[in-house]
């Protein structure tokens, strides 16, 4: 009996010390959420034993050791953060120039987390008190945005502003032609001007009233392009009757014609310092004639399409044409070579206009309307807001609006230098002809730059002018610089 009691009083004081050691850890590291499953032992028996006093302080023992393994690393990865942040900062306190309104930043480092092994006082009074021995000591003091991108000062754009240019708006229609028309010219003193159209007729016209002063016949088809010499009393027509006419103004009869064109011609011009002609038709070339003697001069040849544009230049030999075949050639008049081939275009080139002052020219097609420099023509970059319509007419006046046409009746005005689509108008077919007849096929601004005109499928002709009653306040520029540009 007695050594049974001593056994019994043995057991029962070593269970309370493995319960006053347990009571302890649990004070000094309270256990995750996450329940860890603890070993069972087997036995012969179906029935489970519970695990001993024993077993269960050498798995908090395990759980100790991991702890403070765990804590360790995070004290080494939260000092590296912090260095990484002090480096940063400083960093960005040397790239960072001082100013007279704010001093420059001294850099901040930022603190880490640690945490504290416990000694035997904070043991003592923690017991004491049943209080965590562990905590965290303070946040870091840089924020999450402070070592970011925005280190890196952001460049202004360099896209152009626009000018303001005040909106334009229709105040006279002219008909008179049967048919539609097509080409238009102005008259160097800017008092009259003439129209060429379907119903093979050349009309005159009285820039101030409107009103129509002679009708030219001649032409068997339709008539797709005119030009009046600033040097002589000519002008010069062209249709698709393979015909290139010259009028003599002062009698109004015709004087001399250019035969050499295998099939219709839809472009004309006249060079301003050379008494020599252009024209352009469906034969893919493009031919340069003398204009006294009628000889054809050269033959440019290289596109593979028909040649529906054509602009000279007076300061310089150079001849540019553009093409149905998505192509633009800068030609060397006097070597009759070609100088340079664009072909930045994916559809046909159906016009080109030149600024009056800028050494620049644009190209106008269905999938874009882009901008070259003259004479390489290196690009310099795309209209904005285009809404890939089939471009059919595009002239440009000295105070940098560019107007462009469509088949669809839509008329657009743009800044030329930005390339911001300002304004945004849309025909209307005139009573007594079709719905579907509201196309632009020609426009041109009159000498002064200030009116234009435009020849449609309606059979009229539309005069535009600026409304001076508009202002910056009232109309103001809508501009937002583009984050796509094409390089190309």
């Amino acid at each position: 009996m007695v050594a049974a009691e001593e056994t019994t009083r043995l057991e029962v004081s070593v269970q309370r010390a493995v319960e006053e050691r347990i009571r302890r850890t649990r004070i000094l590291f309270p256990r995750s959420r996450k329940k860890q499953r603890r070993p069972c032992l087997s036995s012969s028996s179906s029935s489970q034993k519970k695990t001993t006093g024993f077993e269960y302080g050498a798995q908090e023992d395990e759980t100790l050791f991991e702890v403070r393994r765990k804590a360790k690393f995070r004290e080494e990865y939260e000092g590296s953060c912090a260095r990484d942040a002090a480096d940063a900062m400083s960093s960005r306190a040397e790239h960072q120039e001082p100013t007279s309104a704010q001093e420059p930043r001294a850099p901040l480092p930022g603190k880490a987390l640690s945490l504290a092994t416990p000694s035997p006082s904070s043991v003592s009074s923690n017991q004491a008190n049943g209080s965590k021995a562990l905590a965290r000591v303070a946040q870091p003091a840089a924020t999450k945005h402070e070592f970011s991108a925005s280190v890196i000062r952001r460049q202004a754009s360099r896209w152009p502003r626009p000018e303001w240019h005040a909106p334009w708006k229709l105040y006279r229609v002219v008909s008179g032609h049967m048919g539609w028309v097509r080409s238009i010219c102005f008259d160097p003193a800017n008092s009259w001007f003439v129209t060429g159209s379907a119903d093979r007729t050349i009309k005159v016209w009285d820039l101030a009233s409107g009103g129509l002063k002679l009708t030219l016949t001649g032409h068997i088809e339709q008539v797709t392009g005119l030009a009046v010499s600033n040097r002589h009393p000519y002008m010069f027509s062209c249709g698709l009757d393979k015909q290139v006419k010259c009028w003599d103004l002062e009698y109004n009869k015709v004087i001399r014609h250019y035969h050499g064109h295998l099939s219709g011609v839809y472009a004309l011009k006249v060079h301003p310092t050379l008494d020599v002609l252009m024209t352009g038709g469906r034969d893919c070339t493009c031919r340069v004639w003398d204009m006294r003697t009628k000889a054809q001069v050269h033959v440019l040849t290289g596109h593979d399409n028909t040649v529906c544009s054509i602009l000279t230049q007076g300061t310089d030999p150079q001849v540019i044409t553009g093409s149905h075949d998505s192509q633009v050639k800068l030609w060397d008049l006097a070597a009759a070579k070609t100088m340079a081939t664009l072909t930045h275009h994916k559809k046909g080139v159906r016009c080109l206009a030149q600024h009056p002052k800028e050494y620049s020219f644009a190209s106008a097609s269905s999938d874009n309307i882009k901008k070259f420099a003259l004479p390489s023509g290196k690009f310099m970059h795309n209209m904005l807001q285009h809404q890939r319509s089939i471009v059919n007419a595009m002239a440009v006046n000295d105070d940098g609006v560019m107007a462009t046409g469509a088949d669809n009746g839509q008329l657009w005005l743009w800044d030329w230098n930005s390339g911001n689509r300002f304004q945004e108008m849309e025909t209307q077919a005139q009573p007594g002809s079709l719905d579907s007849e509201n196309g632009i096929f020609a426009m041109s601004f009159d000498v002064t730059g200030t009116r234009l005109l435009t020849c449609e499928a309606d059979k009229t002709i539309k005069f535009y002018k600026e409304d001076l009653e508009a202002t910056p306040e009232t109309h103001p520029v809508r501009f937002k610089p583009p984050t796509n540009i094409r390089r190309y």
